[in-house]
Parts: C-alpha cells; structure tokens; sequence
C-alpha cells in the first residue's frame, strides 16, 4: 500500500511516500480503506518535532481518518466490511484507572493517531473496531474527515472544562482554524455570545457568515482594549485558547472576574508569564485540554449526523501532494480544514 512517512524531523519535504505491506488485522480491531484524511496543526508539530518530546520514528502523520471497513478481527461483532466509518482519533489502555472512569485522554497510553502509532496518511489503517463510528450519510469523505479531533477538541474544552453557559460571553481566538470554527459553532449551539478573532478580513468575513455576534483583528495591537469594549468592561467569561505565548497576556487583559481560560495549544511558543495575585484575586480558574474521550465524542456525534454541526473544508489535496498540503496549512491562508484524499 501507499503511505507517506516522516522518518526525520523537518519541513514538508520530509514526508515522503512509501511502499508498505498492507497492516494485519488483530482479533478486536478492524481494517479501514481511507478515503480523507484531514490535517490538524498536531500532524505539523509531528512533522517539525516538539522540543523535549521523543516522537516514535517512522511514523504515519493523520488523525482525522474516514473510509470503509475492509477486514475486521475474529472477536468483531459490531462492525463489518463494508461499513463507512469515521475514526475516534486516539487509542488508550483501557484497562487502567482513568480508562475505566471513562476519562481515557489522561491514560498514560493515550496514543493519537498520527503522533504516536501510524495514523491515516495512507491507504489503510488498522485500529481498536471501538474507535469506529458511523459516517454521517450527508457528508462528503473530505467532510466527514475533517469532523472528529477538532470538534472533540472544542467540546471537551468549551463543555467539560469550562462549563459554558447560556448568555455567557466567549473569546475564540484564531476563530478562522479547524479548532476555531468547531469552538464557534458548539459556543453558539449553547447559546452563549461570542467574540472571534482573525488576522484578515476575509476570514472576519466567514466567521461573520457563521453568526458569531463580534469579529475582532488580532492583528491590531488594541485589540484587547476592542474585546474590553464590547463587554463595557467586564471582560469576558471565558477565553478559548490555542495559539500560545502570543497572545497570553493579551487575551489575560480580556478575561473577567471568576473567568475561566481553557488552552489546548502553543503555536506560537509555549513559555508563558502569570501573575498569581491576579490570578487569585480575581479568581480565575485556567485549564489545560488535550484532545477528549471517547465519551464524548459518541455524545457530540448525533449532533454531527443531524447537521447541528457543519463540516467547513478549506482545501483538498490528492495524498501524493501531502507536503504541499503541509506548507499550504503553514502559511495560515486556510479558513477550516485542508485534506487528504485518498481514494475515491
């Protein structure tokens, strides 16, 4: 089979494409011949390589995997060739304290696909047949790809962590990513007033045609003073947060009092400064997010398959220009998600 590997850390000309023997089945997974893989900026961090962080080495890239089921071990019952799935984007333990309270993103074995064992850059994936999951049948593949990591993402920061709340005021920043638009539309399905942020105008443009109540310029140096007005003041109630050193103490002048801030990411650097007085006097509660259990994925998802959420794809790319599509991703011209096709 086809699947483009990262053998050394780098740019975008590290992912080469190789020959590959077809993976086997084991007794409780399943085969999947993929169709979309979508990229998310953890597949760049994969490929550059994370200061301090040992990465498994060759690795496939890819995450966010839909295809059809090809083969499926002897103890599967539940799945069966033929099925059009989308993939849960991690694998866990699932046997130790934190898998079995259903709070499997903390298992120390906590694996995603694409970062830690082989992910969907290629013409099959072999996974737990647990991580299978219905493909909507009003989506594209490209669509249904770009679908699970981001929107699990965005709920487990938005809903689990920072409990937001009907008329409640959220800042989403860089709003125009995958993560962003996913924040966008779960902070609007609970009602709440959202304040998005975006380097260019026709990204303020889209976010605008989502229906978020305010567009602020991250660019603008002001802009805090910006999200400061539109709240007459008080700040915001919660800060959703992915881009890193940048913009912490920016978007810390914009959560109010009892505010929360949830982070999942550092794009732009990852040391950061933090005043503990304000922190308590203000009391502020800040939390840091990776990815969501499966849990909550299989909640989130009914909402996907009657489209209260929609798939926004930027791009698509055939697997073989799979660099190109990385240097495209880096140069943040993307509004939504850039993807892989695979396979028709």
């Amino acid at each position: 089979m086809r699947a483009v590997v990262i053998r050394e850390h780098g740019g975008p000309e590290v992912l080469r494409m190789e020959d590959r023997p077809v993976p086997d089945v084991g007794p409780t997974d399943i085969r999947v011949r993929v169709r979309a893989v979508a990229l998310n900026y953890l597949d760049l961090w994969t490929r550059r390589g994370i200061p301090g962080v040992r990465l498994p080495l060759p690795i496939v890239p890819g995450a966010d995997v839909a295809g059809v089921v090809d083969a499926v071990g002897d103890q599967v019952r539940h799945v069966k060739p033929g099925d059009e799935v989308v993939l849960h984007p991690a694998v866990s333990c699932g046997v130790c304290r934190f898998c079995l309270q259903g709070a499997d993103n903390r298992c120390r074995e906590y694996k995603v696909l694409g970062h830690r064992r082989d992910g969907g850059y290629a013409d099959f994936i072999v996974v737990p047949a647990i991580n299978a999951l219905p493909k909507p049948a009003a989506l594209t593949w490209e669509e249904a790809a770009s679908m699970p990591l981001v929107f699990l993402t965005a709920w487990h920061m938005l809903v689990t962590l920072a409990r937001l709340q009907p008329a409640e005021t959220v800042l989403v920043m860089a709003a125009g990513s995958g993560v962003g638009i996913a924040a966008v539309q779960i902070a609007r399905m609970i009602g709440a007033r959202v304040i998005a942020t975006a380097g260019t105008e026709a990204k303020r443009q889209r976010l605008q045609a989502l229906g978020v109540d305010h567009v602020v310029d991250h660019t603008d140096p002001a802009w805090p003073q910006r999200v400061l007005e539109l709240t007459h003041r008080a700040g915001v109630d919660v800060v959703f947060e992915h881009v890193g050193e940048a913009v912490w103490d920016s978007v810390l002048q914009c959560l109010g009092w009892g505010g929360r801030l949830v982070t999942c990411g550092a794009t732009t650097g990852a040391e950061v400064r933090l005043n503990l007085r304000v922190l308590f006097a203000k009391q502020w509660q800040i939390y840091g997010s990776y990815m969501g259990t499966r849990g909550e994925l299989l909640a989130l998802w009914p909402l996907v398959e009657r489209g209260v959420f929609q798939p926004v794809v930027d791009r698509v790319f055939a697997l073989e220009e799979a660099a190109q599509a990385h240097a495209y991703m880096e140069s943040r011209q993307h509004f939504g998600k850039v993807v892989l096709r695979v396979s028709e």
